[in-house]
């Protein structure tokens, strides 16, 4: 016995985790320390809280993070995305900067692999200073390479404790490379997302969408708008959208300045920008 707030939490804790175990066929600590902190969460909020709960269906929830922290999608070009995930095995998503391309894609790669529909993700981007400017840079090859990256692992470290994280890169549970490392491989059972794919050629392009086996799904993001690539080369990602319009299982989300999530400023500059470059045209 004990006070009935308290009570009533620790119901719900055990219930969700009955629940859980019964989906999975396990419950984690993982799901434990998750649990744990919504309860928290929930023992500050008063009336209003919401219920302590794993389950994906609560509103556009995609998943929890570690702290217990709900990642959702936010805007309709994010739920397009979670919506066409699901029924696509490949999906483009392609949005100017700010849109959550990238974080609700690698959310929902997550997702997969705790569900165990996955058994590892996958997360490419190309190295556009792979050449000459790269040798310029610091380090082994890693070194020089992890920059690139680095916007990947910020967006996993929000959503997966360190340690775990850590673990599942070492066991390459969890892989995050550049695109050229993707050639002559058979990517199976993954979710494999291809970051920043405006600056992939289309040669790049098709190596990586061929490399996909089966049971794998793969999300290419990009922004059509900024491309890196000398100007005789064109963006794999501009011509793709000819190429693979109308197949089956291939599905395209257009995102817009009304999806981005970041600072307002963000917005005003996109739209500055679209302006300036129409007017100049």
């Amino acid at each position: 016995m004990g006070p009935t707030g308290e009570v009533v939490i620790i119901k719900e804790i055990l219930s969700e985790m009955i629940s859980v175990a019964r989906k999975n066929g396990e419950i984690t600590p993982g799901d434990v320390t998750t649990l744990l902190a919504l309860a928290e969460r929930a023992g500050s909020s008063g009336k209003d809280k919401r219920p302590i709960s794993l389950s994906e269906d609560v509103g556009d929830v995609i998943l929890h993070t570690h702290t217990g922290d709900a990642v959702s999608a936010k805007t309709p070009g994010q739920q397009a995305i979670v919506k066409a995930s699901q029924n696509n095995d490949i999906l483009f998503a392609i949005g100017p900067a700010g849109t959550g391309k990238t974080y609700t894609s690698v959310a929902l790669a997550v997702k997969a692999l705790k569900e165990r529909r996955v058994k590892k993700i996958i997360l490419a981007r190309p190295a556009v200073e792979a050449g000459e400017n790269l040798g310029f840079l610091p380090g082994d090859l890693k070194e020089k390479i992890d920059p690139y990256l680095r916007p990947l692992y910020d967006a996993l470290e929000e959503m997966i404790e360190y340690e775990k994280l850590e673990y599942h890169l070492a066991k390459n549970t969890i892989e995050i490379a550049p695109l050229a490392y993707m050639r002559g491989r058979t990517l199976n059972n993954a979710f494999v997302i291809l970051d920043e794919a405006q600056n992939a050629t289309n040669t790049q392009m098709k190596m990586f969408l061929t490399r996909i086996g089966f049971n794998s799904r793969a999300i290419i993001t990009g922004d059509i708008t900024q491309t890196d690539l000398p100007k005789k080369q064109q963006s794999g990602l501009i011509s793709i959208q000819n190429i693979l319009k109308n197949i089956d299982g291939i599905s395209f989300v257009y995102l817009d300045q009304k999806d981005v999530v970041r600072h307002k400023l963000v917005r005003d500059i996109i739209d500055a920008y679209d302006r300036f470059e129409s007017k100049n045209k």
